[in-house]
């Protein structure tokens, strides 16, 4: 849904909440939930859909009579995808997922084929006259990198599907950009490492590689690097952190880089005591990593863990720290069950100011969890959780005077 004119902003929800690894899977999804959410929310408006796609329904999709279908069930039903989260290759929500979800990783041809078709798909999903979006993996889970041989491998693959999306411009004017998306334990966690791997990395060395494989002259190389490839800015990942959310999107945009989309999502944090750890038990799930980091109160250094098991075992361990956050989506609703609280505050007026500004086009609210959540804190009807989420943006989005369309 367009929630503002001018610098026009998209606001959806990710259909990662639901499961479904084929298509067929996906669009029940979108039929039985997404519309009763946009009749809640915006009806009688154009909807837009945030798509979660597997390779196997990337697959699906790539064959004309199925996508001719969808598009017919988007026209039909007045909603627009133009955005995909294309982080999860396989399954999403069945057994153990943990870090697996970064696999395939960018030193996989399997990775870039698959960003390539989602391109392709969603250049032939997008409404007329505009651009599209799709997030994925920040390179790979850390302790899987250990030369700079790798970081080679996975910089081409960046870069051979750069070149593709450039071709796909020039062929269909439309305009797709992948976001890599910063995640505590993986190769790009933090603000800084990110710059640093788009500066160090991807405008030279992937410059470099495109002029020899595109012929392209380096000018023409780094203006489809920045126009093709960005971060997807997830607020829950970046609070995750300690980083201030205005700051980090302030300097992005010093650095020149795109911000290919901003998903909205909240992080638990809490003082860490043993009451904390006991607390933190019942999120432990066997789906899903929860990265945990705490920052020291003398230093300001940040410890990391990644997963709550590893964080809380030893709560004596945990007493120099003046807080801990937890890579667990909860509601953006939520504010807080016995000494657990939200990062909700570090989403500032700030931050909202900043996006009003049109540092990015897209935004996507981004809880998955529901199922996993706590029985105590689960709400009973995933339709009326995510509608209550989206009141809770739209809320904070009024408040900072926002002009909605």
């Amino acid at each position: 849904m367009l929630i503002q004119q001018d610098p026009p902003l998209h606001l959806t929800y990710c259909l990662n909440v639901h499961r479904g690894g084929t298509w067929n899977e996906n669009l029940a999804a979108i039929r039985d939930k997404a519309l009763a959410v946009r009749d809640r929310v915006s009806p009688g408006k154009p909807f837009g859909l945030g798509l979660r796609l597997s390779a196997q329904a990337a697959i699906d999709l790539f064959l004309p009579e199925p996508r001719e279908r969808a598009k017919a069930f988007f026209r039909e039903h007045n909603v627009y995808p133009f955005t995909i989260n294309g982080f999860p290759h396989g399954e999403f929500h069945r057994g153990r997922i943990k870090e697996q979800v970064y696999a395939p990783d960018w030193q996989s041809a399997d990775r870039r084929d698959y960003t390539k078709r989602l391109a392709d798909i969603l250049a032939d999903f997008l409404p007329d006259g505009a651009e599209g979006s799709v997030s994925t993996v920040p390179c790979s889970f850390k302790e899987w990198i250990r030369h700079d041989w790798e970081v080679e491998i996975m910089v081409r693959c960046l870069c051979d599907t750069v070149g593709h999306l450039a071709d796909l411009r020039e062929r269909t004017g439309r305009e797709i950009h992948v976001g890599l998306e910063p995640e505590p334990s993986c190769y790009l966690e933090t603000t800084d490492e990110t710059i640093a791997f788009f500066k160090n990395w991807l405008l030279t060395f992937g410059r470099d590689y495109l002029v020899w494989e595109k012929k392209w002259s380096p000018q023409q190389a780094e203006e489809a690097i920045r126009r093709h490839l960005g971060v997807c800015f997830d607020t829950c990942h970046v609070a995750i952190q300690f980083e201030d959310l205005a700051q980090s999107l302030h300097r992005y945009e010093s650095e020149g880089i795109r911000i290919s989309k901003v998903q909205i999502s909240n992080a638990i944090q809490a003082a860490p005591t043993p009451e904390t750890c006991k607390a933190l038990e019942a999120f432990e799930d066997g789906t899903y990593l929860h990265q945990v980091k705490g920052r020291d109160a003398k230093t300001g250094r940040i410890r990391g863990w990644d997963d709550i098991w590893f964080a809380i075992r030893n709560p004596g361990e945990l007493l120099d720290l003046d807080e801990l956050r937890c890579h667990f989506h909860v509601p953006l609703f939520f504010e807080g069950n016995g000494p657990l609280r939200s990062t909700g505050p570090s989403l500032t007026p700030e931050f909202w100011r900043v996006l009003r500004r049109g540092t990015c086009k897209h935004i996507e609210i981004e809880t998955y969890t529901f199922d996993v959540l706590p029985p105590e804190i689960r709400p009973p009807d995933i339709v009326e959780s995510i509608a209550r989420e989206y009141e809770w943006v739209l809320g904070k989005w009024t408040a900072g005077g926002g002009n909605e369309g």
